[in-house]
């Protein structure tokens, strides 16, 4: 799905000296590599403050946390998604609340989601799934209408931009994963939080690093969240890179657009005002296990990301009632199939993976 060792080759003078920069330094957690990436990534998405921590999923949990979600309160977000999302929320004691999805974005059909909010209701964590951007004008007029929170999960968006404005900017916070297979991967787990509240990001400084903002002096009871050196090193190489990487990215989504051809695959769409990043190229195909076969063949790798909706997974279903029915995040678990996507895929790669596809009955 993704050949890691092809990026690191192409920018292994950088990175490793990047490297052995920190190793030399002797300073590893929150240090000077931390500090410059939180200024360059807060200056690429145009907003004041970035905060790096320990991963995607300690992103969207603080980020919650420092825009006072808790105990009893609800949290509205998408059911098609990796569990983080909503994990986070029950981190809390704070309730997921699931909306179906549009089936042609994957991400939250707003049609349906003002039906879901309550007196109880606190934020909306909408996903910018597989790197295109969620329907945000719609999304901040509801947030606007019934005073909630908007906690962006952009862990598979990092570089989309949605009518000219980069994904995690337009809510409270942003939340990025930097897992190695991600647009702008390390080499182990990290992740970070924009926004443009001093507040907010004030409290996630403080919640990263055991509660204190200054040694050995605590606030409050926080976490061991902190983004190393060795990783923020990494990824301030990477960053310089991102809008390339991207841009090859969408050539890459297009060449699978020309060159496979089956009525019975639906490719992803990319709607006006959107720039998708393609974390993932996925296809809906009704005859998936038929073409899986066929790439197994093959020696190529697919992936089902994700074949069982979060209202359906065990961690959430409650107890003596049934599972919600949402039709649409079914129909897509049931279809979805993911093809290998990374920028130093090659043509003649595409060409073979879509004759594949192409061919398999």
């Amino acid at each position: 799905m993704v050949d890691l060792k092809r990026q690191y080759l192409l920018l292994k003078p950088e990175i490793d000296r990047a490297i052995l920069d920190v190793v030399s330094s002797a300073q590893y957690i929150l240090g000077q590599e931390l500090s410059a990436l939180e200024r360059e990534v807060a200056s690429y998405h145009g907003v004041p403050f970035a905060i790096g921590v320990a991963s995607g999923t300690d992103a969207l949990f603080l980020a919650l946390k420092a825009c006072d979600v808790g105990e009893g309160d609800e949290v509205i977000t998408t059911p098609f998604t990796f569990i983080a999302t909503a994990e986070a929320i029950t981190y809390l004691q704070a309730t997921p609340v699931f909306v179906d999805i549009c089936p042609r974005t994957f991400n939250l059909n707003m049609e349906c989601l003002e039906k879901k909010i309550t007196s109880r209701t606190k934020a909306i964590i909408p996903v910018h799934l597989f790197g295109h951007p969620a329907e945000m004008s719609s999304l901040l007029y509801i947030a606007e209408k019934y005073g909630l929170k908007i906690i962006e999960d952009c862990a598979q968006a990092f570089g989309a931009s949605y009518r000219g404005r980069k994904t995690g900017t337009m809510g409270n916070c942003g939340c990025f994963s930097f897992f190695p297979s991600k647009n702008l991967g390390g080499y182990g787990d990290g992740g970070m939080v924009i926004t443009s509240d001093e507040k907010v990001a004030e409290r996630i400084k403080i919640l990263r690093n055991h509660g204190s903002s200054s040694r050995y002096e605590h606030q409050c009871i926080g976490y061991n969240s902190r983004l190393d050196e060795i990783q923020a090193a990494i990824l301030r190489v990477k960053l310089r890179k991102i809008e390339e990487f991207n841009n090859f990215r969408r050539r890459r989504a297009e060449a699978y657009r020309a060159l496979i051809r089956r009525d019975d695959v639906i490719l992803p769409v990319e709607l006006p005002g959107c720039n998708h990043v393609y974390h993932q190229f996925t296809i809906r195909a009704f005859n998936r296990e038929k073409i899986i076969k066929a790439l197994t063949e093959n020696n190529i790798a697919s992936a089902i990301y994700y074949p069982i909706p979060l209202h359906r997974q065990e961690a959430f279903l409650q107890k003596n009632r049934p599972a919600e029915y949402l039709p649409d995040s079914e129909a897509c678990a049931a279809e979805v199939l993911s093809l290998p996507m990374f920028p130093e895929l090659d043509d003649e790669e595409i060409r073979m993976i879509s004759q594949v596809i192409n061919h398999a009955s």
